[in-house]
């Protein structure tokens, strides 16, 4: 059995006390200036946990994430089923990715608790590794719920030309801090999932400062394509935004049946 995690007022007022999850994921609402982040050289990964008090869980953190999905122990899963719905958003470049924020109404069932979708964004290349290997790209859907965050990782790999992307990609902001509106009724959301909903699970943190630990991480084990000049114009913005993988310590690693 899968145990519901317990966390701490203070470690959700960090995760939570956001401004509608723009900027990193994870910039708390009372800090006035949060201190500069990036993804490599000075102020990179190995620098997070020293940034800030707030940031101590980067260093510090035994439940951190992403991490190398590998020896996933076959578990009694529930599927999943999101309801996502074609809705208008707006696409921020918040200097650390492309970050869709979306409208209410969609939402994830997750053993016995509704989440509610807030933003999605993207990695190049991807964040969390399968046996060893990344992927050019992996979308992160976050969901909110009373307790916790429930994140939905997709792999994106190249192949056809994906729809939904393309019609982000259109309108995505090339300078930090610009902001463009997706008309209504938006991308279809479900062309960003595959057929597949199989599944693997761990419970985690956040991947961008301050590293929370309050994330149940759903990584679908079936990829999505994208074209090779849709990963090409991602790199161009940001040629790389991912946190190296992280140590699983005593966390395992569940794998859905299929679904």
């Amino acid at each position: 059995m899968v145990m519901q995690r317990a966390f701490s007022h203070a470690a959700m007022a960090v995760a939570f006390g956001l401004v509608g999850f723009s900027g990193a994921p994870a910039v708390a609402a009372e800090t006035a200036h949060p201190p500069h982040w990036a993804y490599e050289g000075k102020g990179g990964p190995v620098d997070w946990g020293a940034l800030s008090e707030d940031y101590h869980a980067c260093a510090a953190g035994k439940e951190q994430s992403p991490v190398d999905i590998r020896d996933a122990i076959p578990a009694k899963l529930p599927a999943i089923a999101p309801a996502y719905q074609a809705q208008s958003a707006v696409v921020v470049n918040n200097g650390h990715t492309l970050q869709v924020n979306v409208s209410p109404g969609s939402s994830l069932d997750f053993r016995g608790q509704r989440y509610e979708l807030l933003q999605y964004h993207f990695h190049h290349p991807s964040e969390h590794l399968v046996n060893g290997k990344a992927a050019p790209l992996e979308l992160h859907l976050v969901h909110k719920g009373p307790t916790a965050l429930t994140v939905i990782g997709v792999m994106l790999v190249p192949g056809a030309a994906n729809p939904a992307i393309e019609a982000i990609w259109k309108v995505a902001p090339a300078k930090e801090g610009g902001e463009a509106t997706l008309g209504d009724p938006g991308p279809d959301l479900g062309k960003l999932l595959p057929e597949s909903k199989s599944y693997t699970f761990y419970e985690g943190s956040l991947t961008t400062p301050p590293c929370s630990e309050v994330v149940n991480w759903i990584n679908l084990k079936t990829p999505v394509t994208v074209s090779e000049d849709q990963i090409a114009r991602f790199a161009a913005l940001f040629p790389m935004n991912a946190r190296p993988p992280q140590a699983l310590h005593r966390r395992i690693i569940l794998e859905s049946q299929d679904q």
